[in-house]
């Protein structure tokens, strides 16, 4: 994802060899891959070096080229940092360091990778550099070298296509940081020797890497979902639909992403993202792929992300991760203030799992709750389920047996609505359907008191529509907490366009209160985690559907190169295909965008009754409990 500086590579006076020359010996039993060389020594190229320098295994020489003497120079001070640094915390001895720091040497010269047995370039991501690159690579290496290019963007048949020997060319994309990340996605153009890729294939493994085996695609898999979700978060700020730190939060709790997607724009490069949107619209001419016009301007103003100490955010200097506050850092001195209203009694309708779970999260911040649901023996039975959930805990060293009895205490289930009068905050978690949300509302207006904050937790319907089933919409939130709710820390405040700011000020002073991170954003389809997330599910399936990749190599290569805590053929499993299905709907309808329709398979197999862990296959097969 990252890329870097130019190299110079122009021809060398040797002659190109003529198209008489035999076809290379790249059968499987040829000599393993001992000499590499890395062209091009920025970010992304020194990486790759330290990685082969230090592991050994094989690789005897691995020689940086860039036609910058001071790239040069730093990437051979990052190796010394990065093994003095090994060696203090006990990774490698000082002999391995000493020997790692002898296998690298650097050169200004393109001839210095002549007799190399692979040469990976990671030049700046524009089809002309490369092609000159390959061109003199052409001219300065053996006829059985493999050549790699680390494009994620660009066409590796064109590259293949235009050089000297198109079977010993391949794609070959590691993920930032190099040393760090597993994941390799081997890239074969039609051209490609499936022995080259079989020998590329091995290097990775020697290097503890987990190569994934792919045809030529912009983007290939990871950055083919994971620019495509940048896009939308771009264009969802853009549009001023939420900040970008609630964005970022939204995506940092609401789905355990190591990084907010506006905060990966930075790192990724603002500039380099629209080179990859383009390349991807080019091929797929699905609009959620144009890029958002907001990159454009910020790569042609230079604000291009952390590289340049501005981008999305201000950083402390270029290439610094260190956010400062800037113009649009939000700072709650500069609002008018707006009183909340007091909340001391909070009612939860509701008995399933988020409303036992949203009704557990207040008893244990030490507000007096009343569970209700449609029969006192629902109400008991969700409260059981809280009395087992806050066990768990004291069995795990969480709570105490007191505090438990404390939380228990403080809630008081019921078989009615009418339990609900003298409440100050009702939220409501029943199943998620607008006509029984609505009854339910028009129920809470008749009981619940004046100045009473009405909440929805709903996660697709429109909160207006709950809002106009009362006489006092201005009091109408939605409240969107996550399963499970004790354990995850964000909830989505949702307000509509009758809302008062009081509400949303009560609101947020609830969900500090119970220790939960409130992100806003506005009453549209998806909120901000949903519209989002399930585009990037609904991609993947058709990366399936198109048989380009399988689930598992899918799941494998957003886990290792995104970082992501499930893969999203596990996520969908886990969610349940039907749920997944109504929400890609409810987005289709919304936004009217085509390539938001669900994917064929993805309804096929929901019809088909496969929807997941729930009824023991979906897009696995799982073992019955």
């Amino acid at each position: 994802m990252d890329r870097l500086p130019t190299t110079d590579a122009s021809p060398t006076s040797d002659p190109a060899p003529s198209p008489e020359t035999p076809t290379p010996d790249i059968s499987p039993s040829r000599a393993p891959l001992t000499t590499v060389a890395v062209i091009g020594l920025g970010t992304m190229g020194t990486g790759i070096a330290e990685l082969l320098a230090r592991a050994g295994r094989g690789v005897r020489e691995v020689i940086g080229v860039d036609v910058s003497e001071s790239a040069a120079r730093r990437a051979v001070a990052a190796l010394e940092t990065a093994t003095a640094r090994a060696v203090r915390r006990e990774r490698m001895t000082e002999r391995e360091r000493e020997e790692s720091l002898a296998r690298f040497r650097v050169s200004t010269d393109l001839r210095a990778a002549a007799d190399a047995d692979l040469v990976i370039e990671v030049v700046p991501e524009s089809y002309d550099i490369k092609l000159e690159v390959f061109t003199a690579l052409d001219a300065v290496v053996r006829p059985e070298t493999i050549l790699a290019t680390g494009t994620n963007a660009l066409s590796v048949t064109r590259l293949a296509a235009d050089s000297a020997r198109p079977e010993r060319v391949l794609g070959l994309h590691f993920f930032h940081p190099a040393p760090a990340m597993r994941l390799v996605e081997i890239v074969s153009s039609v051209l490609t020797s499936p022995a080259a890729v079989a020998a590329v294939t091995a290097l990775a493994r020697d290097l503890g890497k987990e190569p994934v085996a792919l045809g030529d695609r912009p983007g290939f898999v990871a950055d083919g979902l994971l620019f495509g979700y940048l896009n939308q978060a771009a264009a969802m700020y853009e549009a001023k639909y939420a900040a970008r730190e609630d964005i970022d939060a939204a995506m940092r709790l609401g789905c355990g992403l190591p990084m907010g997607p506006l905060a990966l724009l930075d790192l990724v490069g603002v500039d380099t993202a629209r080179t990859v949107l383009e390349a991807m619209y080019a091929a797929s001419g699905d609009r959620l792929h144009a890029p958002a016009p907001i990159l454009g301007q910020l790569a042609e103003a230079g604000l291009t992300g952390r590289k340049a100490g501005r981008g999305f955010y201000t950083y402390e200097a270029p290439g610094s991760g260190t956010v400062v506050p800037d113009a649009l850092t939000p700072d709650p001195a500069d609002r008018a203030p707006v009183a909340a209203r007091p909340v001391r009694v909070v009612g939860v309708a509701g008995s399933g799992t988020m409303a036992s779970g949203i009704a557990e999260v207040f008893a244990k911040a030490g507000h007096e709750v009343v569970l209700a649901a449609r029969t006192p023996e629902k109400a008991e039975a969700a409260k059981a389920r809280i009395a087992r959930s806050l066990g768990r805990s004291v069995t795990k060293g969480r709570l105490t047996e007191q505090a438990r009895g404390e939380t228990l205490a403080r809630i008081s289930p019921a078989g009615s609505l009418d339990a609900f009068a003298d409440v100050d905050f009702a939220v409501e978690a029943v199943v998620e359907d607008l006509a029984v949300k609505q009854q339910l509302f028009a129920a809470l207006d008749k009981v619940c008191k004046p100045g009473t904050v009405l909440a929805t937790t709903t996660s697709s319907l429109p909160v207006i529509a709950c809002a106009r089933a009362t006489s006092r919409p201005q009091d109408v939130i939605g409240l969107h907490f996550f399963n499970p709710a004790p354990a995850m820390k964000l909830v989505e405040v949702v307000r509509t366009v009758l809302t008062a700011d009081e509400v949303r000020a009560t609101a947020h002073a609830v969900c500090q209160a119970v220790r939960k991170h409130p992100v806003d954003c506005g009453d549209r389809a998806g909120f901000i985690v949903n519209a989002l997330l399930f585009p990037y599910l609904n991609n993947a399936v058709k990366m399936v559907q198109e048989h380009y990749a399988s689930p598992d190599a899918i799941d494998a290569a957003m886990k290792l190169g995104g970082g992501y805590p499930m893969g999203p053929f596990e996520l969908l499993d886990v969610v349940g295909l039907d749920v997944s299905l109504a929400i890609e709907k409810m987005l289709h309808r919304e936004f009217r965008e085509p390539g938001l329709a669900p994917a064929p398979l993805l309804e096929h197999l929901v019809a088909a009754g496969c929807l997941g862990r729930k009824t023991g296959r979906g897009f696995r097969e799982y073992a019955k409990a």
